[in-house]
């Protein structure tokens, strides 16, 4: 299957209530759950060369995502501070440590250009770099999550093609004003999830709702993710849309059925 990379943050979730740590963040995720599910992957981002990075670079490892050009700095790795309230996650915390240290050489570039879609998120930090991306002339597909805001989304939908986005506090009509005016601005596809409510895609002119599956939920981190990760691959593999949304709507539920979002939680 053709490939998909992921271009930014990476952290270790730090669980408060349960004494451990795991990996995250969108940028990776997005790479691990991407390769889950047949495509060939790739990270690149900035790892600390304490413990937390250390954990994070032998996951990637057993993940066989392929890591050749991350960089791994002095210093500590991002991380972020959890609480689990009825199996919902609150972030109560965190610490960029050295994931916003991203900076792309030519040997990068030419590397990134042999994947299919590029995927980052608004906490990658590299809103700078996406005029060099868009040059690459590879689809890019961005998380903006709900940490955005009018004059923020005008800097940067100009280079996405796929805009995903998480709305459960927002209801359906203001889901799909904000799509309207997201696929004005430029992209494609245009996904908010809307927790238990499911999810909502425009996507080629056309709206689109999907369900959730039901499933025991023990840790709701990480479960957007999946479903874009199923996006992606399912864009990339030609798949029906509706398909596409099932899957992803399967993998999600997945997901929420263990700690973390990849799992590997080691103790603090």
């Amino acid at each position: 299957m053709k490939g998909i990379i992921g271009i930014g943050d990476n952290v270790i979730d730090k669980y408060v209530d349960l004494g451990k740590m795991f990996p995250g963040g969108n940028a990776l995720n997005v790479a691990v759950l991407c390769n889950r599910y047949g495509a060939e992957t790739a990270y690149i981002g900035c790892l600390g060369n304490d413990r937390e990075g250390r954990h994070i670079c032998n996951v990637l490892k057993n993940e066989e995502v392929d890591i050749s050009r991350i960089k791994i700095l002095k210093g500590s790795n991002a991380y972020a501070k959890v609480k689990l309230i009825d199996g919902d996650r609150r972030f109560i915390g965190n610490d960029r440590g050295v994931s916003r240290n991203i900076r792309l050489t030519k040997e990068d570039l030419e590397y990134i250009k042999t994947y299919d879609i590029i995927h980052t998120s608004i906490y990658s930090g590299i809103e700078e770099l996406l005029p060099l991306l868009k040059r690459i002339d590879k689809p890019i597909s961005f998380d903006f999550s709900n940490d955005y805001n009018m004059e923020y989304l005008e800097r940067v939908l100009p280079y996405v093609k796929y805009a995903f986005f998480s709305g459960s506090h927002k209801t359906d009509l203001e889901i799909k004003d904000l799509q309207k005016t997201i696929h004005s601005m430029g992209p494609e596809l245009v996904l908010i999830t809307k927790g238990s409510r499911g999810a909502s895609l425009f996507y080629k002119n056309q709206y689109y709702e999907q369900s959730i599956f039901p499933t025991e939920v023990i840790d709701t981190l990480g479960a957007g993710d999946g479903f874009i990760s199923r996006v992606l691959v399912g864009i990339v593999s030609n798949e029906d849309i509706e398909e596409i949304l099932r899957n992803a709507a399967k993998e999600a539920a997945k997901i929420c059925t263990y700690y973390g979002a990849l799992g590997y939680g080691i103790s603090m």
